[in-house]
């Protein structure tokens, strides 16, 4: 069975995409931007790491479930206060993790 979560974006059935898609056991999560945050970027990575909790349960899920993350900065020197807060919500469940600039 085949479950979508969806942001509420007009753009979902426009572009094609959910926000989230649950397969049986697995659960997809999309990338997700801060947007409409105008804070810095520990704030910006607060608010994406919401929307995802936010979609996780929607799909049955939690973020203690997760298994691998994918943080994606557009300047890299943001590393350490994104990480803070990567560390604030995953510390103990400590999925895998790749960073990168784009």
């Amino acid at each position: 069975m085949r479950y979508l979560v969806s942001s509420g974006s007009p753009y979902e059935a426009r572009l094609g995409f959910s926000r989230a898609v649950r397969v049986g056991p697995i659960i997809a999560v999309s990338g997700t931007a801060a947007i409409g945050c105008d804070g810095d970027a520990a704030q910006q990575a607060a608010q994406c790491l919401e929307i995802i909790r936010t979609a996780l349960h929607e799909a049955g899920a939690s973020l203690a479930q997760v298994t691998r993350t994918r943080v994606l900065l557009t300047h890299i020197e943001d590393w350490e206060a994104v990480g803070q807060v990567h560390g604030k919500v995953f510390g103990d469940i400590r999925p895998t993790v790749m960073t990168a600039p784009i």
